[in-house]
């Protein structure tokens, strides 16, 4: 018996040794292995359902159009009695209020409606349920060193991610689970003119549960906080 429990703890130390070795590229081929198995990301095509949640609100139910092969993005997002649809064409764009499309720039102002914000919500989207297999994208520098880190009495490999200037200047850091390689948290932070951390800017999103869609695991939940105080702002649920 103490020879076997001798044995477990080798082999978990020796299980943590080589995670510690892990350089980020291969942390990241690690990830999408588990989240993407069949490689169907650059392919897909497909349906979201997603609720927001935010307190002090009415839900927002969102009805999410991908098809990244005909670069093609809809969103149909209703709150109240309100329903704006965008959609995404290459690059052409569309917007309706409640089913009229024929919008005067009055109404547009009004209700913060234009094709920067169509392109906001498809890269929003895209890149988020897109996660981690967007973090190939180019552009993105994926650090090398990972690092293991205590994230809410839970152990972590996280891998870091910043981006070219012409892409963005925030911050990213990617929390995995050390066994399965599944991603459970991320977190960004805003920087200042010189490329420094501003440490009570940003946000940090949990992930729990999981959706399949088209063999993709997504996370049914993300619930979102600020980074200075831990505050809550909201939590976005996908429905298959």
């Amino acid at each position: 018996m103490k020879y076997l429990s001798l044995l477990v703890i080798y082999l978990l130390s020796f299980q943590s040794i080589i995670a510690q070795d892990l350089s980020g590229k291969e942390l990241l081929e690690k990830a999408i292995r588990y989240h993407d198995p069949n490689q169907n990301w650059n392919t897909f095509n497909g349906e979201l359902h997603i609720s927001m949640e935010t307190p002090n609100n009415s839900n927002r139910d969102s009805k999410i159009v991908i098809n990244l092969p005909k670069t093609y993005f809809y969103v149909s997002a209703t709150r109240d009695s309100i329903t704006t649809e965008y959609t995404v064409k290459k690059d052409t764009c569309s917007i309706t209020l409640n089913g009229e499309s024929n919008l005067s720039e009055a109404q547009k102002k009004e209700n913060n409606l234009s094709c920067d914000r169509a392109n906001l919500y498809k890269n929003y989207y895209t890149y988020l349920y897109g996660l981690p297999m967007k973090l190939k994208d180019k552009g993105t520098i994926i650090h090398d060193k990972v690092e293991r880190k205590t994230f809410k009495g839970k152990d972590y490999l996280v891998l870091k991610a910043s981006y070219d200037k012409s892409v963005g200047s925030d911050v990213w850091y990617f929390y995995f689970d050390p066994k399965t390689y599944a991603m459970e948290i991320y977190q960004f932070y805003k920087t200042d003119d010189n490329g420094k951390l501003k440490p009570d800017s940003g946000e940090y999103i949990v992930l729990t549960d999981t959706a399949i869609i088209n063999g993709i695991k997504m996370p049914k939940n993300r619930a979102w906080y600020y980074n200075k105080d831990d505050n809550y702002l909201g939590t976005d649920k996908l429905s298959n």
